[in-house]
């Protein structure tokens, strides 16, 4: 029997106008379609691709088993995931081995900190696997802010705010433009390390780019210390007037 192939298609950053007509084609067609989410919430990759699937489609629903209780650092957070992706794994494998192809959803783009990754890992070698790229949500934040990121010779860096405070420094100080994501409870720090750099003044806070209840405002008019998930800063060059 011929093994099915496993599709990781990019859902965009939240506008359902920003999926690829590939993708839409692929989720026509997909017999099995799998998603990850926060425990006890739908998912907004599965949302936007709900209007797509065929109507008698198996859904495939990975719950995180964690998402901050444990320090991303700690042996117990990496073992814990580990396992919850090798059964995740192993439920896909099942289905491509019976001959069924999967429509695996990320948000935003599947290859730019994408929760696919960690099963392409696991499958790719074994299974046929196509890639659909997507709109990130980076691309969707800094459209929506009318803010360009990058042009010319210009250094743009992606940080994650997860770094601690002294690599934060380091990392600003190499780029021009720098978006900086994963702000979360991070954000007083990061506040802090672009105050200190000359650069608070200038970035953006964008938060739920092209969703309903997007949020985008100078990062000076803050008035908190934590962010939601999807929330980042632009911080455009220095070098521009």
């Amino acid at each position: 029997m011929k093994k099915g192939t496993l599709f990781v298609l990019g859902m965009g950053p939240g506008d359902p106008e920003l999926i690829t007509l590939k993708a839409v084609r692929i989720l026509g067609a997909a017999p099995v379609v799998a998603a990850f989410a926060k425990r006890g919430e739908k998912g907004y990759a599965r949302s936007l691709a709900a209007p797509h699937l065929r109507q008698d489609a198996e859904l495939l629903h990975f719950d995180y088993p964690i998402t901050t209780e444990l320090p991303r650092e700690s042996p117990a957070y990496r073992q814990t995931l580990a396992a919850f992706y090798d059964e995740a794994a192993a439920q896909l494998a099942a289905r491509l081995e019976a001959g069924a192809d999967v429509a695996l959803l990320a948000e935003g783009d599947p290859f730019l900190y994408g929760s696919a990754i960690p099963l392409f890992a696991r499958l790719s070698a074994a299974f046929a696997t196509e890639v659909v790229p997507g709109v990130s949500g980076l691309g969707g934040a800094w459209a929506r802010a009318r803010l360009p990121i990058a042009q010319g010779a210009e250094v743009l860096s992606i940080i994650p705010a997860t770094l601690d405070a002294e690599q934060l420094a380091c990392r600003l100080r190499s780029a021009d433009a720098a978006v900086i994501i994963k702000l979360g409870r991070h954000l007083g720090k990061v506040r802090a390390v672009l105050e200190a750099a000359g650069r608070w003044q200038n970035a953006v806070y964008v938060e739920r780019a092209t969703m309903a209840g997007e949020r985008i405002l100078p990062a000076a008019e803050l008035t908190t210390e934590e962010a939601p998930y999807f929330s980042l800063l632009l911080v455009p060059s220095g070098k521009r007037r």
